[in-house]
């Protein structure tokens, strides 16, 4: 986990589509500023399963955050070009939710 921005970037299209639960982001200037938001936060990761082929992978990790631990998530990735065209992010926003109150608190 190095939270370099521009070295995850270099692994996705120009105009790179994410589903996630929070809507979606089009375009990879958009991811950046996903990603910038996000990395800050991120304390540390681990990847418990990934399943692919030659055109898409699953990746099941949990990450741990400065607001939850233990944040289970799936990302479903398409590849075309030799890039990371779609991301699909699938995780329970529950945790989340829960500790926001007690970062306000």
């Amino acid at each position: 986990m190095s939270g370099d921005v521009d070295q995850a970037l270099g692994f996705l299209a120009e105009d790179v589509v994410c589903d996630a639960p929070a809507g979606r982001i089009e375009g990879l200037a958009a991811y950046r500023g996903f990603l910038e938001g996000f990395l800050p936060k991120l304390t540390g990761s681990s990847i418990t399963k990934v399943l692919g082929d030659d055109t898409s992978a699953a990746v099941v990790y949990t990450t741990d955050t400065t607001f939850a631990r233990d944040f289970r998530a799936m990302d479903y990735l398409t590849v075309g070009d030799g890039r990371i065209t779609r991301v699909v992010t699938v995780f329970d926003r529950l945790p989340a939710a829960q500790a926001r109150p007690r970062a306000e608190g």
